[in-house]
């Protein structure tokens, strides 16, 4: 597919509900999603104001797309690979949180670290960390960001330091529709959110005043999760202004799944079977999640969780 059939598609009027049979569906949505993939490289790739289209343009398609899931069935799609999930952030934006938290170019931090970040755990730890970031955590029904919804967020503000404490914490439930009163959540096994929860909510693509804040909040610090990657591809498709922002350089992730592989040394210790790298593990390493607990896989809890590691982290590195 090129640009101009992308285009053709995002643009075109389609209604999923006139898509009854699983094939007919089963073929929107690959179409949709080799659109997806042709127009934000597209619209990524073109210089800044001079793109091609409107990015409002991706975020209706992706919407419809979530359409035709819920009709194929999602719980179909468990085994197709996610086509919208990036697999981690660029070297040059793990780069880029270093020089952040560490106050200085990413010039300097490159000159240790090598552009491939292949020594970015000596960067770490070269210079002191300090400053406000915004932890996040978001649950959602799909791995996917153009198959599923959020449905909670998690939000707490920590400035890095010696004492430093989460402040400011922020949790909301976001609606499905009506169809999951009846299938049931899903991925409700991993967040045990249930119907009930949700019912009456506003759907997150719905609700413009929190997605403008949460912009606001991640356009004034930069914004930390475990997987980073994971919140980006979300927000990406999720967030009207995100994608705008982020090109900007306005939106500024920091990965502590990242941040704890290069900076504990067990993490290349330790057996992969035991994820040592998962926030789990690494938070009962730290001594922040007690024998016997387990991660909540809810936002708020794990944004905590999280703040509280990399807090623990940093402290027993001699990087504060």
């Amino acid at each position: 597919m090129d640009l101009s059939q992308a285009i053709e598609c995002a643009s075109a009027f389609v209604f999923p509900g006139f898509l009854t049979d699983d094939a007919s569906l089963s073929a929107e949505r690959a179409k949709n999603e080799e659109a997806l993939g042709v127009l934000r490289a597209a619209w990524a790739d073109a210089p800044a104001g001079r793109e091609p289209f409107s990015y409002d343009l991706v975020l209706s398609l992706a919407d419809r797309n979530r359409d035709v899931c819920d009709r194929f069935g999602i719980e179909k799609l468990r085994d197709v690979s996610p086509s919208s999930l990036s697999r981690g952030l660029s070297n040059a934006e793990l780069i880029h949180a270093v020089a952040v938290l560490q106050h200085r170019s990413d010039a300097q931090v490159a000159a240790i670290s090598g552009p491939d970040a292949r020594d970015l755990n000596i960067a770490w730890v070269d210079a002191p960390v300090s400053g406000m970031v915004v932890g996040i955590d978001i649950e959602t029904t799909d791995r996917d960001p153009a198959r599923g919804y959020i449905i909670n967020v998690g939000l707490e503000f920590m400035t890095i330091g010696p004492k430093a404490k989460p402040h400011d914490p922020f949790a909301g439930y976001f609606g499905l529709p009506q169809m999951y009163a009846e299938k049931g959540v899903p991925l409700a096994d991993i967040h045990k959110i249930q119907w009930s929860d949700l019912e009456g909510r506003r759907p997150f693509r719905e609700d413009k005043q929190v997605q403008e804040a949460l912009l606001a909040a991640m356009s004034a610090y930069p914004f930390m999760a475990h997987n980073a990657a994971f919140e980006d591809s979300w927000f990406m498709l999720h967030i009207d202004g995100y994608a705008e922002a982020r090109k900007a350089g306005r939106v500024v992730p920091i990965d502590s799944r990242d941040i704890c592989r290069r900076v504990d040394p067990e993490t290349r210790t330790l057996p992969h079977e035991m994820r040592p790298a998962s926030l789990e593990s690494w938070a009962r390493r730290r001594g922040t999640l007690k024998a016997g607990e387990s991660e909540r896989h809810l936002g708020l809890d794990d944004v905590e969780l999280m703040l509280a590691t990399v807090q623990a982290e940093f402290a027993a590195r001699n990087m504060l």
